[in-house]
């Protein structure tokens, strides 16, 4: 992708390419900023033992034994082999789903696909869950408030809680000491 801005009717075309790539996969995935959860879905006789389902660390294979795995390759990036899992789910219609969660080792990355092969997704517009402030606890939330109130004061070109805090500092360093030229003093 290139850095100019795409028009409506480009930036339009573009989500409709990704969703017809993603939906011709035989899978279904979706993802927050820890996980990823894959769903395969497969003929509704099948039990666990008719399938194979091998989760490493970078790379995952699931599918109908005997069968040409419905996902293969290397993960796009590292999962934690200890905490994911997988499970076969009955669904009303008669089907059964393949339910695979991929717990991920960088806890700070979205993910552009779950295998290097896939066609890429633009994590650049994935817009992630709210989650509530009250949820955190109190120094993740002081941490978070001050790191969203200093980059709303960035966008506003003003300076931000530390900056505010030491220009304080030297205001009123300055107002004790009347007596001391500041006129030629550089702040960084």
């Amino acid at each position: 992708m290139s850095d100019k801005e795409l028009t409506p009717a480009e930036e339009a075309a573009a989500r409709a390419k990704e969703k017809a790539e993603q939906d011709a996969l035989p899978y279904k995935w979706t993802q927050t900023i820890g996980d990823v959860d894959v769903l395969i879905t497969v003929p509704g006789n099948l039990k666990g033992r008719d399938l194979v389902v091998d989760i490493k660390k970078t790379s995952v294979t699931a599918g109908i034994k005997g069968q040409e795995p419905l996902l293969k390759g290397e993960l796009a990036h590292a999962v934690k082999v200890d905490d994911s899992t997988w499970t076969l789910v009955s669904a009303p219609d008669g089907t059964k789903t393949i339910e695979i969660h991929l717990d991920k080792v960088n806890k700070l990355e979205w993910w552009p696909h779950v295998v290097k092969d896939a066609p890429k997704i633009d994590v650049t517009k994935i817009v992630p869950e709210n989650s509530k402030l009250s949820d955190l606890d109190g120094e993740t939330r002081g941490m978070v408030e001050k790191m969203m109130f200093d980059q709303r004061q960035k966008e506003m070109g003003l300076p931000s809680s530390d900056e505010q805090k030491k220009m304080d500092i030297l205001k009123k360093f300055q107002e004790q000491h009347p007596e001391m030229d500041f006129s030629n003093a550089k702040i960084n």
